[in-house]
């Protein structure tokens, strides 16, 4: 009877998807439609739990509520997104879309969050 080893084992391998662009526009809403309705009947609940998603505290939108020009947390968030994804733009695009865009702000970071979950997968495993 004779024995194999294994000498090396298969390694994980990821596809990036380094698009340098946001994966939808700030008004394609209608692309995810569950989550659409989600944030249009309770908007506080939707933006803790994308903050959630990302990594960030639960809490953390409501930060927004506060009294400021700009929606802080919001901000934050985009900026931070564009900086862990590679997508280009502006702070000042930023700051735009935290403003004038709120929800759509929000709902574009999560359909960017679902867009880039990358699944590792593996591949060439010998078969022993």
């Amino acid at each position: 009877m004779s024995s194999t080893m294994v000498v090396t084992q298969p390694q994980p391998v990821m596809e990036a998807q380094d698009s340098q662009e946001w994966g939808s526009g700030i008004c394609d809403c209608t692309q995810n439609m569950p989550e659409c309705c989600f944030a249009f009947w309770c908007f506080p609940c939707f933006a803790c739990r994308t903050s959630r998603r990302y990594g960030e505290c639960l809490c953390l939108p409501l930060l927004d509520y506060l009294p400021s020009l700009v929606p802080a947390a919001s901000l934050a968030m985009r900026v931070s997104m564009r900086q862990r994804y590679g997508i280009r733009g502006t702070l000042c695009r930023d700051c735009v879309c935290s403003f004038f865009c709120y929800p759509c702000s929000w709902c574009q970071m999560s359909r960017e969050m679902t867009r880039r979950n990358i699944q590792v997968v593996l591949i060439s495993a010998k078969q022993t």
